[in-house]
């Protein structure tokens, strides 16, 4: 696989859990700090203190190999209680891709709920690129590694995102 196919990863977890409660949950920003080995703080901009079609909010973010960086999330699809999606903008051309653009995101991500038997199916993706991300520094410094590299980063993708559908599993099947 190559950045320019869009690299993507798909996790999903069953809950036995309300799907209004998931709900509540997935479209609370400020929760996947709590879980994530890279992101680690968020808050809203704009003065919006939820989740609207449009609404913007800031993540910032570290990692070993990269430092630390800020993004600009924009929500571009919300079809309540079943699909929270977001693109990822580099607002400070962190990465090189010019000036940030939803038409030409770093990833795109989503959380899908859908009712199944005692509660439901949560299934958080993500794709990469099209514009440039951290990862698209790491192949350019070895670029015949590619494909390797790309494969690392989705497993550690898949791990983490792993670790939030259970970590939010284990909240929505809390007693409240």
């Amino acid at each position: 696989m190559r950045y320019i196919d869009g690299p993507a990863v798909e996790c999903d977890l069953h809950l036995t859990a309300d799907p209004a409660r998931v709900w509540e949950l997935v479209t609370n920003i400020e929760l996947p700090p709590r879980f994530s080995p890279e992101l680690r703080r968020v808050r809203w901009l704009d003065g919006t203190r939820g989740p609207t079609l449009g609404a913007r909010f800031e993540g910032h973010n570290q990692h070993p190999a990269l430092g630390e960086w800020r993004t600009i999330s924009h929500i571009v699809r919300l079809d309540e209680p079943r699909v929270f999606g977001w693109v990822v903008l580099d607002p400070d051309n962190r990465f090189g891709g010019g000036p940030a653009d939803p038409g030409n995101p770093g990833a795109a991500w989503q959380y899908r709920l859908t009712a199944e038997g005692d509660g439901c199916r949560l299934t958080h993706s993500v794709r990469i690129g099209p514009g440039r991300t951290g990862l698209s520094v790491v192949i350019d410094q070895a670029p015949e590694n590619e494909e390797q590299i790309i494969e690392r980063r989705l497993a550690a993708l898949r791990e983490a995102m792993t670790a939030t559908l259970q970590g939010i599993r284990d909240l929505a099947e809390q007693p409240r």
